[in-house]
């Protein structure tokens, strides 16, 4: 489970924060001015901070340069000016993102999974063992659990070899023969529509459009592949 660090003056905003976040399956640390902040940091395994700018006792900014010299977890600040110079400022300073208040939720939320997806896959965190990955799709192996963009996803298990077939061989043309072969254990005769109907379920639960995947491509007259669009 990640663990975010909410840090802002307004309890009501660090509530609220704490019921998105909560409903995302993250634990929240809260704290209320930048000092509070940077002992959190100190003090705990935090993967990711919203922090607001404008605090008492010690301001996001100057906390912000305090938690580059003791860490590179990311941080995506919270502001309520309009004007760029506090925005441009907290990137300048180390700053990953900035949301300016009132923010949406769905995009905030939609933020915090990329910067946690960012962070965890350039080593930033505690990179688990066992664990395969591309784009936002991540399986854990050790826990067989399937998570994309942060949320658990329920596949069956001839759907999970499958995926985890295609993912531990990134790139590679798969026939659907050979698919079979390595995960029903048996010889391929007649078996193209039964992979397919595997491939169509998949996509269904991991593409956000299925009629045109970004991960689970078909390479026509060979086969199957894992390729992210987005590089």
């Amino acid at each position: 489970m990640y663990r975010i660090l909410v840090c802002d003056d307004e309890k009501d905003i660090v509530s609220a924060l704490q019921i998105y976040l909560s409903s995302d399956g993250y634990e929240v640390v809260e704290a209320y001015n930048g000092q509070e902040a940077v002992c959190a940091i100190r003090d705990k395994e935090i993967h990711l901070v919203l922090m607001d700018i404008m605090m008492p006792v010690m301001d996001g900014i100057t906390a912000m340069v305090k938690i580059r010299e003791i860490s590179n977890v990311p941080v995506i600040l919270l502001t309520a000016k309009s004007e760029d110079i506090d925005k441009v400022l907290g990137l300048t300073v180390g700053a990953d993102d900035y949301v300016t208040k009132p923010f949406n939720p769905v995009e905030l939320q939609a933020r915090v999974k990329s910067q946690l997806r960012r962070y965890m896959k350039l080593g930033g965190g505690a990179i688990k063992e066992d664990v395969l990955s591309i784009g936002g799709i991540e399986v854990d192996d050790k826990a067989k659990e399937v998570t994309l963009d942060g949320d658990v996803v329920s596949l069956t298990r001839t759907e999970y070899d499958i995926l985890k077939l295609l993912l531990e061989h990134k790139g590679q043309v798969f026939s659907p023969a050979q698919i079979y072969q390595q995960v029903w254990k048996d010889v391929a005769f007649g078996t193209e529509n039964t992979v397919a109907v595997h491939i169509r379920h998949l996509r269904e639960k991991l593409e956000y459009d299925p009629a045109n995947p970004r991960y689970l491509k078909v390479v026509w007259g060979r086969g199957y592949k894992m390729e992210d669009d987005n590089g």
